[in-house]
């Protein structure tokens, strides 16, 4: 049962340039039935410098979910896409990528490049509320987070 390994707070990483966006999310998430431990990353490169543990992020906790915008600047979310899933340490975190994009190009290239799933951010904020809300649900309450391994840490 995915409760019975829930022994912590469940860690999320938003990766999203949008200020507008990532309060919204933000705001969601912390009225959720289970809240977590929310970090951000403002565009792909500092999720990976987040997810590598480098710089400033030394002491940073391997996600149980990763919330991926596609379009920012420096690194965006399809190429960081790759790179999470190219790195063992890292490839077997869920990968929810949430943008405002529906073109069937972003869809297949996420899948192909495995994302766990493609969610369209809703323009309506208590629907983005909602689906943010179901999203948090079932990949940190739901499902069965991966269980610590000092490996992948």
């Amino acid at each position: 049962m995915a409760s019975q390994t829930r022994s912590r707070v469940p860690v999320v990483l938003l990766v999203e340039d949008d200020p507008g966006d990532v309060l919204m999310i933000t705001e969601a998430l912390e009225r959720a039935s289970t809240p977590p431990d929310l970090h951000v990353a403002g565009d792909g490169q500092a999720a990976l410098e987040f997810l590598r543990r480098e710089g400033p992020h030394t002491g940073a906790p391997r996600p149980d979910l990763i919330l991926l915008d596609l379009n920012m600047p420096r690194l965006d979310g399809r190429e960081a896409l790759t790179a999470i899933k190219a790195e063992e340490r890292l490839r077997a975190i869920p990968v929810v990528v949430f943008t405002t994009s529906d073109a069937e190009s972003d869809v297949l290239a996420s899948y192909h490049r495995h994302a766990s799933a493609f969610v369209t951010k809703p323009l309506d904020l208590d629907k983005l509320e909602a689906v943010v809300e179901q999203i948090n649900h079932f990949y940190t309450g739901v499902s069965t987070v991966l269980p610590h391994d000092p490996r992948h840490a």
